[in-house]
């Protein structure tokens, strides 16, 4: 047996038809027609009780192996279906990991990028706060030499005017 995979989906396909409506009136027509044939005496009624049972025997011995068969298959479908599961459990489990790790890290990130962002903004208002004082140095010095020169004129007005110095000669 080479390809038993071939003659489980027989089996299979052989159970489905077995349990189907089809099955169902094609079994009772044949049954039916046994009947049929003994009443009207085509064949003896002990003949025909015979046959029947011997077809019905076989099929039911047939029908129990192919049902095994089908069981066979889909516990041999659940094992492989179940180690599918277990893997992939595994790989969530892994998943799970790296997204905690990842969740770590974004948070990481995110507290970085608050302290940068602090840093900027205490810098920005720090070189705000040197640009005032610069400002308000300069309009000092500007105010203190508008008092100078005012200063400077009124002491040239107010200076009594020397006369030349004397010419030798």
């Amino acid at each position: 047996m080479k390809d038993p995979y071939h003659i489980w989906k027989t089996a299979i396909g052989i159970t489905r038809w077995i349990g189907s409506p089809t099955s169902v009136v094609i079994h009772s027509l044949i049954f039916v027609a046994f009947f049929v044939a003994s009443a009207e005496e085509w064949l003896a009624y002990e003949e025909m009780l015979l046959v029947l049972t011997t077809i019905v025997s076989l099929e039911a011995i047939y029908l129990s192996i192919f049902i095994q068969m089908t069981i066979n298959y889909t516990t041999h479908e659940l094992e492989e279906v179940s180690e599918d599961i277990e893997t992939m459990q595994e790989n969530i489990g892994e998943i799970q990991e790296d997204v905690g790790e990842l969740q770590e890290n974004v948070e990481e990130i995110s507290e970085e990028v608050e302290e940068i962002t602090e840093e900027e903004e205490s810098e920005e208002v720090a070189e705000e706060q040197r640009k005032a004082e610069q400002k308000k140095t300069l309009a000092d010095i500007q105010t203190d030499l508008r008092k100078l020169m005012q200063d400077i004129t009124k002491f040239q007005q107010s200076a009594p005017k020397e006369p030349p110095p004397p010419r030798n000669g």
